[in-house]
């Protein structure tokens, strides 16, 4: 089963005022679920689904932010699910749209990058040979 997260916690994650998240959920542009009391709790999957429209819009410099001027173009962005840290590992997994990735970096690269779930983050995918599989 997927979280439900409160308005004010998806609207922290989409990084959007809590009045607009609230006007989207009014207007029908997210869907939600509601409590017994009549709250309404945000599913992860529209979380998902609306996360990397917030990527897309300006001018290419402007979209990414804060990342660092790599070379590489193989660029996943999506949102921290969970960090565990054991030792002198740390085990990142980001949601990226309606898949995950689980990256393993060290500890102390963790911690730099301060990363916690709801967090927006990229996935820089390196590699000498990619493989197709038809699904």
């Amino acid at each position: 089963m997927r979280k439900l997260l409160a308005p004010r916690e998806a609207a922290a994650v989409l990084g959007v005022s809590y009045p607009t998240l609230k006007q989207w959920i009014y207007a029908g542009k997210i869907k939600t679920a509601k409590t017994p009391g009549g709250h309404h709790r945000v599913p992860e999957s529209e979380i998902d689904r609306l996360f990397p429209q917030k990527r897309d819009r300006g001018e290419p410099r402007q979209r990414r932010g804060d990342f660092r001027r790599i070379s590489g173009r193989n660029q996943l962005i999506g949102r921290v699910v969970s960090v565990k840290f054991d030792g002198l590992l740390a085990q990142v997994t980001l949601a990226i749209g309606e898949q995950k990735i689980t990256s393993i970096i060290t500890a102390d690269a963790a911690r730099e990058l301060r990363l916690k779930p709801g967090d927006r983050a990229a996935a820089l995918v390196k590699s000498t040979e990619v493989m197709i599989l038809r699904v």
